[in-house]
């Protein structure tokens, strides 16, 4: 199970150690020191359209109109911590966020 998210993340770090605490194997990848790859990226917005960008935060913005108006995967590699966090790949599944309903989609979910 990956986390796609920032270190400094504190829904990143509650997943982080809510999964760990069921036994799960879990991994943070923080993508500013690990940027998503253009097929990364693409399953993402695939997958969330653009709930992936976080539209609330002080860093979108500080984004340029021009960026506001791009499309999100141009705001996200412009400015990785615009993505909404945290992004969990559990085996084919994807789960945006950290809220009650992804948690307990998560626990259901297949192990690993």
């Amino acid at each position: 199970m990956v986390i796609y998210g920032l270190s400094t993340c504190s829904e990143c770090r509650k997943a982080q150690k809510a999964l760990a605490a069921e036994g799960r194997t879990v991994s943070l990848r923080d993508i500013r020191s690990e940027p998503l790859s253009e097929a990364e990226l693409a399953e993402f917005i695939a997958e969330f359209g653009d709930r992936l960008v976080d539209r609330s935060t002080n860093d979108y913005r500080a984004l340029s109109d021009w960026l506001k108006a791009s499309e999100v995967d141009a705001q996200i590699a412009a400015q990785p911590k615009v993505m909404a966090r945290p992004v969990i790949r559990d085996g084919d599944r994807l789960y945006l966020g950290w809220d009650a309903a992804v948690q307990a989609a998560v626990s259901e979910g297949p192990a690993g």
